[in-house]
C-alpha cells in the first residue's frame, strides 16, 4: 500500500510540473535527477514516468529513459478535435442525469469563476483553480468512468499548451462572456446550445494557444 502511495504521489508531482510547464518540452527525466528533486526511490519514480507515458505526458526512449513529450501544432488540433467530441458526451450526459445538486454546483462554481475574472489584475493560478472547478461542475452527473478518465487527460494536455503558450486573455478575448453562454445553456438544459457553447471556447483557446505558440516555435 505504501509503495502504491508512493507512486500515487509521484505521478501527481510529476503530471502538475509537465501540465505547468516547469518540466518543459522534451527534457530528459533522469531518475537520479528526480529522485533528488522529489525524495521519492527509483521504483515509485519508474512506475509514476510510465503512467505518465501512457496518458501521453511522458515518452519512454527504450535503453535511453524517459522524456517530457514533445508538442506540436498537430497535436494541439488532435487534442482539441478529441476534447471537443469527448466533452461533448461527458455534458450531455451530465445534464440528462443532473439534479438540483448539479445546479447548485454549476451556479456556486460560476460564481466563483466569475469573482477570479472580474479582478482588476486576475491571479492566474486562482483563475486556473476556478475555471476547473467550473468545467468539473459541468460534467459531475457524467457517470462513465471510462469517459471521465479520458476528459480529465484531455483537459490537463490542453491545459499544458495553454500554459506554455501564457496566453494573455485580457487582450484577446473576453472569455467570461464565453463562460457565460456556457453557463446559461447549461442552466437551462439546452444539451445543444451548451455543446456548442463549449466547442467555441474550447476552439478558440486553441486557436489562440496555437497562434503563441507558433510564435515561441518560431523564436
Amino acid at each position: 500500500m505504501e509503495a502504491k502511495t508512493l507512486t500515487d504521489q509521484a505521478y501527481q508531482r510529476l503530471r502538475e510540473d509537465v501540465v505547468h510547464g516547469k518540466l518543459p518540452p522534451g527534457e530528459k527525466l533522469g531518475i537520479e535527477f528526480l529522485k533528488r528533486t522529489y525524495d521519492v526511490g527509483a521504483t515509485p519514480l519508474r512506475e509514476a514516468l510510465y503512467r505518465l507515458s501512457a496518458d501521453g505526458f511522458v515518452q519512454v526512449q527504450g535503453q535511453r529513459g524517459f522524456r517530457v513529450a514533445a508538442m506540436s501544432q498537430e497535436e494541439l488540433t488532435d487534442i482539441t478535435n478529441l476534447r471537443v467530441v469527448l466533452e461533448g458526451m461527458a455534458l450531455t450526459q451530465s445534464v440528462e442525469n443532473s439534479d438540483d445538486a448539479w445546479e447548485s454546483r454549476v451556479v456556486a462554481a460560476f460564481h466563483h469563476l466569475t469573482k477570479a475574472e472580474s479582478q482588476p489584475d486576475p491571479d492566474i493560478q486562482e483563475w486556473e483553480v476556478r475555471n476547473r472547478e467550473f468545467h468539473l461542475a459541468l460534467v459531475s452527473c457524467c457517470h462513465s468512468p471510462w469517459l471521465m478518465r479520458f476528459y480529465e487527460i484531455l483537459y490537463d494536455q490542453h491545459k499544458r499548451y495553454r500554459n506554455i503558450a501564457r496566453i494573455d486573455r485580457s487582450s484577446r478575448r473576453n472569455v467570461h462572456d464565453e463562460h457565460i453562454a456556457i453557463c446559461n445553456a447549461a442552466l437551462e438544459k439546452d444539451i445543444a446550445g451548451l455543446c456548442k457553447a463549449n466547442e467555441q471556447h474550447i476552439r478558440r483557446t486553441a486557436e489562440i494557444t496555437g497562434q503563441i505558440l507558433a510564435e515561441n516555435l518560431a523564436g
